[in-house]
């Protein structure tokens, strides 16, 4: 396994394109194997559990019972397993390592799809081989419901399904693709999500692509990627963000912005206060709404300042989604920059069996020749336009 070089915070404006994939990558399934123990808990819970924060890779929540305890079970969440966002995120590279260029819903059906319901593969959670689509939760089994045996019209499968954060958790591959153009991004992550989300959820995914690729762009600051993605976001998301982000300003610890995010980001979260019995209105589509994990993780990184164990630990002790959060905030701050420490990375690797830095060198690949069809297609429009009678601009 090829480990990323370190960079000190003084040097990580000089941090290549393969650095920042391998970063974003590699950070988003260390910050999901850190918090998948500690999901679906709120900070005082998990505090009363640990005996204090969560600062590394801690057990599963019910000890050596995890196999028969509810609401987990047969889960093996905690010691080092990645969850179903990495799953998701790795299967999701294996598309664009087939199709080798940018994808929209229709690639999702035509190759996601049949990856996860054919295809066995090591699972760490069930510590056993089998097919992805065992592990994924019902919103993501919504893929294969619709796509496969529903036959719907890709562009709209996800018309329907519990609006959710499952699309946008694994979109980080769409930002790096289209590293250093945000609203490429955007534009892309919506195509590929409206297979699989709807309204807020599908929004989420093309924000969090978005705010990946805007963290790869040179000298690339949290307040630059907080800056693009409300550029972009609309309706609930946008202002969501923008309260949460605006409340994350004025802390510089996770500690003390526990609850205050906590209520920044509430009058548009839908789950409600209890994260284990939603409200009745939980995850319907709204304009008014957003998921709270994008906004939440968002927040980590500009608190922090894109220190990844800082904003990392601060979305893992938030708790409620925070395999989800942790993710998200991982792969932005890794697209920053910021090493991802070795012994968590090679910790989770070796726990979840799984080489956490092959899929970024495929990725990183990819993004290459993805970048070079796209110069030859914008200089044959350049062309096709110039024949037209359309002066080319000169720099």
């Amino acid at each position: 396994m090829r480990h990323m070089k370190s960079k000190s915070p003084e040097n990580i404006h000089e941090a290549s394109l393969d650095d920042r994939i391998t970063g974003a990558l590699v950070g988003a399934a260390v910050g999901d194997a850190l918090g998948g123990p500690v999901e679906g808990y709120s900070p005082d819970q998990i505090l009363e559990r640990h005996g204090g924060r969560v600062h590394g890779i801690v057990g599963p929540w019910n000890g050596d019972a995890w196999r028969t305890a509810r609401p987990i079970a047969p889960y093996h969440k905690g010691d080092g397993h990645v969850t179903d966002d990495t799953l998701m995120t790795h299967a999701l590279i294996r598309v664009y390592a087939t199709v080798r260029d940018h994808l929209d819903a229709y690639a999702i059906a035509d190759h996601l799809v049949p990856d996860l319901m054919t295809n066995p593969r090591w699972i760490p959670e069930l510590e056993a081989e089998a097919l992805p689509l065992q592990r994924l939760f019902l919103a993501e089994k919504w893929l294969v419901a619709r796509l496969h045996y529903g036959h719907a019209d890709p562009r709209e499968a996800g018309t329907g399904n519990i609006v959710n954060c499952g699309a946008a958790m694994y979109m980080a591959p769409v930002g790096l693709v289209n590293a250093a153009d945000p609203a490429a991004a955007y534009a892309e992550a919506l195509d590929i999500a409206g297979a699989h989300q709807s309204s807020y959820g599908r929004e989420a995914a093309g924000v969090f692509a978005a705010a990946v690729s805007a963290a790869c762009a040179p000298g690339a600051t949290p307040e630059s990627v907080v800056a693009a993605c409300l550029s972009l976001a609309k309706d609930g998301t946008r202002e969501a963000i923008e309260k949460v982000c605006e409340v994350a300003a004025r802390h510089s610890e996770f500690e003390s912005a526990l609850t205050p995010l906590r209520q920044a980001v509430a009058p548009y979260d839908t789950v409600g206060a209890d994260y284990r019995s939603p409200s009745l209105g939980a995850r319907r589509p709204s304009r008014l709404h957003a998921i709270e994990e994008l906004p939440i993780a968002l927040g980590m990184v500009l608190l922090s300042s894109g220190d990844y164990r800082r904003a990392v630990l601060g979305s893992v002790n938030y708790g409620r989604d925070c395999d989800s959060i942790a993710t998200m905030a991982g792969a932005m701050s890794g697209a920053l920059g910021h090493p991802v420490p070795e012994d968590w990375s090679k910790q989770v690797a070796d726990a979840s069996r799984l080489d956490l830095w092959e899929p970024a060198r495929v990725l990183a690949e990819v993004t290459r020749e993805v970048f070079a069809r796209d110069v030859r297609r914008r200089r044959a429009h350049e062309q096709a336009l110039s024949r037209l009678g359309v002066p080319t601009c000169s720099a």
